[in-house]
């Protein structure tokens, strides 16, 4: 399909698009008199309109319930997350028994971490990608401190090569290979939260478990947004956020997933809590911690209710919407028409002002583009909120601009390179 830079154009995608009903089921920030063009979703997506509902419904449980409200009511909390957690699996690709809704994505990393960063000898390192978000970063370097290991020894980041924006597959699996015996845990981010680029899972997985090391993901910016298969591809473990691409609330509730071939494996070190003590017995409040069988056994405290009916909500909406299969096919569109547009762009201002660093595979990302402005970038990103258009700025130099499938449109894109334009020509000129 030939790709037009006209509002007629970008109408007649979205009446084509099978998938345009979900969007008047988000609430749009405003702008003015209208609402703003949203594309900022890879950092907090959009509240469902459904969510008051479903607060609510939680909230009138504990008036007419209180503490029954863990056994009383159509939803009782103490088994509350197993519905979640049926509803999670498809997202990231995994059996329902392999995950579970808790805490915070930080926290969780930090749980993962003390059963699965085990140095043991002259294995006692962590590969990790060169500009991961600082939680990782942070979360990371406390761990091998807290092991007794300097970070500068005990921690080997791979950065692109000279010149260039995003990691070769190649590259990370080469320095896997070079530091293999002294490899205890390989850690990335399935989507780099500064690039926009979607790392080879699968052959990264394989590449670390070849030389005998864990392998894990931190999936804030990949689940909700591109398809992983975090059993099939024989992941160890991962954890990531919910309140991104799957629209449940500022700071909601994190999910872990463990695989199953580490369910009966009495090696592994945790951090235990009574929530995760087996579930038939854990009212015994008897001593000597028993977890229980899964993911479910790496819980530390009580049901989050109130975060938890947040995530519910929108997982119902991903259900609805067929979960990733459409919303992928869509995805890619959409990103597709936001480069070409930002090209676009460029041939209108006849200048390189904009250079894309997200890779142009779209095997390779996910619903964000990341934007360098040659000149004045931090200007025309304020310029841009002027406009009605909120992305997202990250230091030093980039623009994220990211359309998602369930409520973006292909006239918010075609809107979105015509502001740019205009926007960038008045400071342009300006200066």
């Amino acid at each position: 399909m030939k790709l037009e830079n006209t509002l007629y154009f970008a109408k007649e995608q979205d009446q084509r698009d099978e998938l345009n009903i979900f969007r008047e089921q988000f609430l749009f920030p405003k702008f003015k008199d209208k609402s703003f063009i949203y594309l900022c979703g890879n950092s907090l997506g959009l509240q469902p309109k459904v969510a008051k509902e479903v607060l609510s419904k939680q909230l009138d449980n504990w008036a007419t319930y209180a503490v029954e409200g863990w056994f009383d009511g159509d939803e009782p909390w103490m088994f509350y997350h197993k519905e979640l957690k049926k509803l999670m699996a498809p997202i990231v690709g995994a059996m329902p028994s392999e995950v579970c809704p808790m805490n915070t994505l930080t926290v969780n990393l930090h749980l993962l971490m003390v059963s699965f960063y085990q140095p043991k000898g002259k294995r006692f390192k962590i590969i990790m990608e060169g500009g991961a978000f600082p939680s990782d970063q942070y979360a990371i370097e406390s761990q091998v401190k807290f092991h007794g290991f300097n970070p500068k020894e005990a921690i080997i980041e791979v950065f692109p090569r000279n010149g260039e924006e995003i990691l070769r597959t190649e590259d990370i699996v080469a320095k896997i290979k070079e530091n293999g015996d002294e490899i205890a845990l390989v850690l990335f981010g399935g989507i780099n939260y500064y690039t926009g680029q979607w790392y080879d899972m699968e052959t990264i997985t394989k590449a670390g478990h070849s030389i005998g090391a864990i392998v894990g993901w931190d999936l804030a910016h990949a689940a909700g947004n591109v398809p992983v298969k975090l059993h099939d591809w024989n992941v160890d473990f991962a954890c990531w956020c919910s309140y991104k691409y799957q629209n449940a609330g500022p700071g909601g509730i994190s999910g872990i997933f463990v695989h199953e071939k580490h369910f009966n494996n009495s090696d592994l070190n945790r951090f235990a809590g009574w929530w995760g003590y087996q579930e038939s017995k854990r009212f015994k409040m008897e001593k000597g911690f028993i977890p229980e069988s899964g993911a479910d056994g790496w819980q530390v405290s009580c049901t989050q209710v109130m975060p938890m009916a947040l995530y519910h909500a929108s997982l119902q909406i991903f259900q609805k919407a067929g979960y990733l299969n459409k919303l992928r096919a869509k995805s890619i569109s959409l990103t597709k028409y936001l480069e070409f547009i930002i090209n676009e762009v460029n041939k209108d201002l006849s200048i390189d002002q904009y250079k894309i660093i997200t890779p142009k595979n779209p095997e390779e990302r996910g619903a964000q583009l990341s934007i360098i402005a040659a000149e004045k970038g931090k200007e025309i990103f304020d310029g841009l909120v002027e406009y009605g258009i909120l992305g997202d700025w990250r230091e030093p130099n980039v623009i994220r601009l990211s359309p998602i499938p369930l409520y973006n449109s292909f006239e918010d894109i075609y809107l979105t390179g015509k502001a740019l334009t205009e926007v960038t020509r008045k400071i342009l000129k300006s200066n």
